[in-house]
């Protein structure tokens, strides 16, 4: 049976030349790097590279990456350190109703411990509504924090504007560029970016690794307490071969960025149209243009999305009906949800992610079998052609062929 992985906005596989990186530092370069002697030092050297790459990766000084335990702690740590300490200046945040759980739930911690939280909406193909952003913002803000790229249906906010907005304002601006990073360019002195949160294992490195960028003279405070690691600004014992790995990934994916973007968005609208062509009835979310290299964010009337992710498993094809982090969840999504998809649509929606190994054959022998899933899943549906016209108030971006 063919195995074939689209699910890579969920994980990525490790690249060899990353593993081949981090080897020795399992083995023979096992020191602390906390410690003075030569292994530590020999650690601590392979850290500062580490720091350099990213560093360069998205346009820092390698003094202004901190490293964490992944994307979660650095959205938590950025919204909650930088809240804390800006709280003479305000206690108003401003956000979307699309980030990740990990802004948004420390968010409603926030909410609870006295802080207020703006959520803005958002459009239908998911864009930050700047109109709101503009209305919301007031004396008492202190912070903005509006995710780079949607890991659900893959549109990336217009950030540029958002960060000019920010710095007109004097309000810090952070940004979760966990999907973003190797897929689009980031240089975040350039583009006015205060904080940016990103982790190794979207981009071909390590699990359990991340980071975060906090600008010069931005006030934060620390999250994690104990020692006097990274500065003094996260403590616990540095995770070295997970650095080391996750330096070399954040090189490989800037260094090829237009190659491996170019392959992919040509791979995506490829899959699109035969879907498209070979399917009624489904809808394309997000950003048919704005959007992620490598994601595709189809709604399939008629059907849940959850049985298509079952069949399509069954045949050796790995998808996702949205984020991993909310797989388990009963509710449909919350970014479909403040996109105003229809709900039975929302119920049928299947995220497609495409990594550097998919190939062109992949996606034949995945559109062959959608064609099979989706007509057996239709002939068991209750739900009538007139009713999918109805939810879908006659969208014009949901094709419904006769």
């Amino acid at each position: 049976m063919n195995r074939i992985y689209l699910d890579n906005a969920a994980t990525t596989p490790m690249s060899s030349e990353v593993l081949n990186e981090m080897m020795p530092y399992f083995t023979s370069a096992y020191g602390n790097s906390s410690s003075l002697h030569g292994f530590g030092r020999e650690a601590r050297a392979a850290l500062d590279v580490a720091r350099d790459r990213i560093a360069k990766g998205i346009g820092c000084d390698a003094d202004e990456i901190y490293f964490t335990s992944g994307a979660t702690e650095s959205n938590n740590w950025a919204i909650y350190g930088i809240a804390y300490a800006n709280r003479n200046k305000g206690s108003h945040i401003i956000t979307s109703k699309i980030e990740h759980p990990s802004i948004l739930k420390i968010c409603q911690k926030l909410e609870n411990e006295g802080f207020r939280v703006t959520y803005l909406d958002v459009d239908r193909q998911g864009f930050v509504r700047i109109d709101q952003l503009l209305h919301y913002i007031d004396a008492d803000t202190i912070l903005i924090s509006i995710m780079a790229a949607n890991n659900e249906v893959g549109t990336i906010q217009n950030l540029q504007a958002i960060a000019n907005i920010a710095k007109e304002k004097g309000i810090i601006f952070h940004t979760d560029a966990t999907q973003a990073i190797g897929a689009i360019n980031l240089n975040v002195h350039e583009m006015g970016i205060d904080s940016l949160s990103m982790s190794a294992h979207k981009i071909n490195g390590p699990k359990g690794i991340g980071a975060l960028y906090v600008r010069k003279n931005v006030p934060i405070v620390p999250f994690v307490l104990g020692g006097e690691q990274e500065s003094n600004m996260r403590a616990g014992t540095v995770n070295v071969p997970g650095i080391v790995g996750f330096g070399k990934a954040v090189e490989i994916a800037t260094r090829d960025i237009i190659t491996n973007s170019k392959k992919m968005r040509q791979l995506r609208d490829y899959f699109i149209n035969e879907v498209q062509k070979n399917i009624d009835m489904v809808y394309l979310n997000g950003h048919p243009i704005q959007r992620l290299p490598n994601n595709v964010s189809l709604s399939f009337a008629m059907v849940e999305g959850e049985s298509i992710l079952m069949l399509l498993d069954s045949v050796g094809i790995a998808v996702s009906t949205g984020s991993a982090c909310s797989s388990g969840a009963l509710e449909h999504s919350h970014v479909l949800r403040a996109m105003q998809l229809p709900l039975d649509l929302a119920q049928g929606t299947v995220r497609f992610s495409l990594g550097k190994s998919t190939t062109k054959a992949d996606l034949d022998y995945t559109v062959a079998e959608l064609v099979k899933i989706v007509a057996k899943l239709r002939q068991m549906s209750p739900i009538s052609r007139a009713q999918v016209g109805k939810m879908t108030g006659g969208d014009p971006k949901c094709t419904v062929k006769k």
